[in-house]
């Protein structure tokens, strides 16, 4: 949690640093590598990583000077788009050193010119590693996985309804979230492992929490009783099969 002015990093920084030393006592030797989206460009998080030799990729917010780096590669992907027949879909790729005003000294940015049916599309990333332009870009683009937690996490766990006054309140709130997510989590990997296929998390909480039922609580149990047809029924016949 933090307040809602204040940057998308605030914080990162203590909290990667606790990420790697737990890594780093629990698998001496791992390699480790930061792939982040722009609200953790700050020269803060590049410094550390280039002191502890951690690899970066980082996402950075288009600027005039950054604009005026991809003018000529977006230029040639507009004319070889104009070339193809009904102007097609072109995406080119290249690296450039570069230095903000903030950072010490310059470093490689790799960025992306693409040529869409809705119009152009320049994108930028700074970088420690040397692969070559298109295999980096590539590869970072390759957070869908980690995208799709955060969507579970905020849409279907509703973990932005932190509406309270008081801060404190709303860290708890989404503390609760948090354990909601570990547990509907949980039962998403248990089917899983059962051979159901891999739900979000808002239609697993719709076909097996939001449902009406009756709770009855006796002496040495309680017991749950749902409508013999409801639809997510299977799902929990899987889960009582498999308790492991």
């Amino acid at each position: 949690m933090r307040a809602g002015n204040t940057h998308a990093s605030r914080g990162a920084l203590a909290i990667l640093k606790r990420i790697v030393e737990r890594l780093r006592e629990a698998w001496p030797g791992l390699r480790i590598e930061l792939r982040a989206d722009a609200g953790f460009a700050v020269p803060a998080i590049y410094e550390y990583c280039e002191g502890e030799g951690i690899d970066y990729t980082v996402g950075l917010i288009p600027n005039e000077r950054l604009k005026a780096l991809a003018e000529p590669l977006l230029e040639r992907a507009m004319r070889e788009s104009e070339e193809q027949h009904e102007g097609g879909k072109v995406r080119l790729l290249a690296d450039a050193p570069y230095q903000a005003g903030s950072w010490e000294r310059s470093r490689r940015v790799v960025y992306k010119a693409e040529v869409l049916e809705k119009g152009t599309n320049a994108r930028f990333v700074v970088t420690s590693r040397t692969d070559e332009p298109k295999a980096l870009y590539d590869w970072y683009v390759k957070r869908g996985g980690t995208e799709g937690w955060i969507k579970d996490f905020k849409r279907a766990l509703k973990a932005e309804r932190l509406s309270c006054h008081r801060f404190w309140a709303n860290q708890f709130r989404l503390l609760l979230h948090a354990a909601a997510y570990w547990l509907l989590d949980t039962l998403r990997r248990k089917l899983v492992a059962a051979g159901v296929g891999r739900m979000q998390l808002d239609t697993l909480r719709l076909l097996l929490i939001k449902i009406g039922g009756r709770v009855r609580q006796l002496f040495t149990k309680v017991r749950l009783h749902l409508a013999s047809g409801h639809p997510g029924q299977h799902l929990w016949n899987v889960l009582v099969n498999n308790p492991g």
